[in-house]
């Protein structure tokens, strides 16, 4: 039986034992703009009632300079992507906002990636239409466990917001859009990485490419 098990650390972190292993690493990487949204809303969420809440541009500054959160985005991200080049029957690099736009696509990848590719008989059973229902974020964010538990001294429900794609336009304004792009474009070490994030007919990629 597989053992599988979530976590933030960054790629180099992990163990030798997981490094050295069969073990696969399925990466998920959400866009910088909504990555910071929800980070911010997290972070007040979890602060004490003493400290008071983060302002929006506050958390930004925070944000752009690496020190909220596990760690910059792009160097999380950009370290899972490395080893993905390297590696790709080891590390699979998923885009949050692909998931939501073509679920079923992405769970093809990830069986596929995990060696248990799903059947012609059971696509025509609508098994992965069942799968992507279980692990929809509404079904995870009502099952008893995320409205009661705790994961160390964080509320389980405290990871659930909204969990949509393009929810940073409401925060964000034109001038710091710019300067998230500019910190991007300067983080990503001439690597193909590319972060896409879309609403309606507006498009951003950022990609040092």
């Amino acid at each position: 039986m597989a053992n599988i098990f979530s976590t933030y650390i960054p790629y180099h972190s992990l163990p030798d034992s997981i490094k050295n292993s069969s073990c696969r690493v399925v990466y998920l990487c959400r866009n910088p703009y909504d990555a910071f949204v929800s980070t911010w809303h997290f972070v007040n969420k979890a602060r004490a009632e003493s400290q008071g809440p983060l302002s929006c541009d506050d958390a930004f500054d925070m944000f752009c300079r690496g020190v909220i959160g596990f760690r910059p985005l792009w160097d999380h991200a950009l370290g899972h992507w490395k080893e993905r080049l390297e590696m790709p029957h080891k590390v699979l690099f998923l885009m949050y906002e692909n998931l939501k736009e073509d679920i079923t696509l992405q769970l093809k990848r990830v069986a596929k990636f995990m060696d248990v590719p799903f059947s012609l008989e059971e696509e025509r059973k609508g098994v992965i239409e069942e799968i992507s229902k279980l692990c929809s974020f509404n079904n995870l964010r009502e099952l008893e466990v995320n409205k009661f538990g705790s994961l160390l001294q964080f509320e389980n429900k405290m990871f659930f917001r909204r969990g949509e794609v393009g929810d940073w336009v409401n925060h964000l304004t034109p001038e710091m859009v710019q300067r998230l792009n500019k910190v991007i474009e300067e983080n990503l070490d001439n690597s193909s990485l590319a972060f896409k994030t879309s609403l309606r007919k507006m498009v951003i990629v950022i990609s040092s490419d």
